[in-house]
């Protein structure tokens, strides 16, 4: 999400940079530049305009024309402004009240609310610990119901029995008793959209609403729709009141518009954004860290968070040793392979990384892609354990048994052997620098000896 508006903010202020003193007409450039980058990103024109009012006004103040740096202060502006627009801080999900918790989700036909509903109960059932009840208020479209089913089946938490011909409101007093009855800390209704807004929909919602006294009542809203997903969202925020907002197919909207719209129109935070189509692949939004990646400042916080989910302490612990000790083969580098897939492969984790925008790009043209680590990983799995303890012994006979094991070139096992040898180069120069190296600043320099 956002590629297209960060690579023009890139651009913007990668010429700001060059630039020693910024004169005010330099800043108004600046501002129709960003205005327009605004505007081709999808987001809607009020809110542009008070964004762009807002930060003027702060912009031409001495703060910036008098600053050590104007450029890195006008970045600075721009980034907290753009948090600030997003909501500024993460609102976590409110689960504050006597269980069981009801929790609504709305939306229109096909913007992603069963799926959502589905990975919103697998994050309350492992993240939070709660016992997860689901169920399905829409009896309008075929096999609804069904497919909540099978989404909660996945998520391993329990969906309310189908019963044919019951209408939305029976089925919400049969999921609130059993809910009360059975102990359930949290339920999710998923309630039945349309292809559009209508009166019907709209009054059925009221009424669900009324029945089941939801704690939140979140908005689903697929991001691609752009400035559909704005009015959607403005027209379901007057009609029946939402407390926060799901994005959906963040993966898939380059502008990002939506994003930047909603909650400004809105005034509700957004909460969750689904990242991916596995069930796994949803995230809580935070607006600064999302902010930072838009400016291609980097989200160290969420990659550190990602890393701490996938890797265990002890893991941890005994690669770090294993690398003060220089030690480096196959299997370790299999074992990173591994870690890295987990962490949602090499694309996902530059997104978080700083000044990162531009080798993206690279990477994008050079068509590299996520089936990479699995060739490589095929590779090493080609290997015997002895090769991969001891990959001095890779001849030219080894390397072309391994590459017809994992249907490959001879070329893509040299290419693996090199950079595993670069990669043992770099651990050998860590045992060199020793923990107490590492303490007075070499961390520094070896990462200038990667270059």
């Amino acid at each position: 999400m956002f590629n297209s508006l960060s690579n023009k903010f890139g651009d913007i202020f990668s010429r700001l940079r060059k630039r020693g003193v910024l004169t005010e007409a330099d800043i108004d450039a600046v501002m129709r530049e960003v205005r327009i980058a605004l505007l081709e990103a999808d987001v809607a024109l009020p809110v542009v305009k008070d964004f762009i009012t807002s930060l003027k006004a702060k912009a031409v103040g001495n703060e910036v024309i008098q600053s050590v740096s104007p450029a890195q202060m006008v970045v600075k502006l721009v980034n907290d402004h753009i948090a600030e627009l997003l909501g500024s801080e993460n609102t976590a999900i409110n689960l504050a009240a006597t269980p069981p918790v009801v929790i609504m989700m709305v939306g229109l036909q096909g913007s992603g609310k069963t799926t959502s509903t589905g990975k919103l109960a697998l994050r309350l059932r492992t993240k939070h610990a709660k016992k997860v009840l689901v169920a399905s208020l829409d009896v309008y479209r075929p096999a609804a119901q069904m497919q909540l089913e099978q989404v909660a089946k996945r998520a391993e938490v329990t969906s309310l029995p189908i019963v044919e011909g019951e209408k939305p409101l029976q089925i919400t007093e049969r999921a609130l008793k059993m809910a009360r009855l059975e102990g359930y800390d949290v339920l999710l209704l998923d309630t039945a959209g349309r292809l559009h807004i209508d009166e019907e929909l709209m009054n059925e919602l009221k009424a669900v609403k009324q029945l089941a006294s939801p704690l939140e009542t979140l908005l689903v809203a697929d991001s691609l729709t752009g400035q559909d997903a704005v009015t959607i969202a403005k027209n379901f925020h007057e009609q029946i009141g939402v407390s926060g907002i799901i994005l959906t197919r963040i993966d898939g909207d380059g502008r990002g518009g939506a994003a930047l719209s909603m909650r400004a129109v809105t005034g509700q935070p957004i909460k969750f954004m689904g990242v991916g189509e596995k069930i796994d692949e949803f995230e809580e939004f935070h607006p600064t860290r999302i902010a930072s990646r838009i400016l291609d400042m980097g989200d160290i916080v969420s990659l550190v968070e990602k890393a701490a989910e996938n890797v265990s302490q002890a893991e941890a612990e005994a690669m770090a040793a294993k690398m003060m000790e220089g030690h480096f083969d196959f299997n370790d580098m299999l074992d990173q392979l591994r870690k890295m897939k987990k962490m949602g492969g090499v694309s996902s984790l530059m997104k978080m990384l700083p000044g990162m925008g531009a080798m993206r790009e690279k990477l994008g043209n050079a068509k590299v892609d996520e089936d990479a680590l699995a060739k490589q990983e095929a590779i090493i799995l080609s290997m015997t354990k002895k090769e991969r303890e001891f990959p001095k012994l890779l001849n030219g006979s080894r390397r072309a048994r391994i590459a017809s094991g994992a249907g490959v070139t001879v070329q893509d096992v040299n290419r693996i052997i090199k950079q595993h040898l670069q990669m043992q180069d770099m651990v050998k120069k860590l045992k060199k620098l020793g923990q107490k190296g590492m303490m007075r600043g070499g961390l520094q320099n070896f990462m200038k000896g990667m270059g």
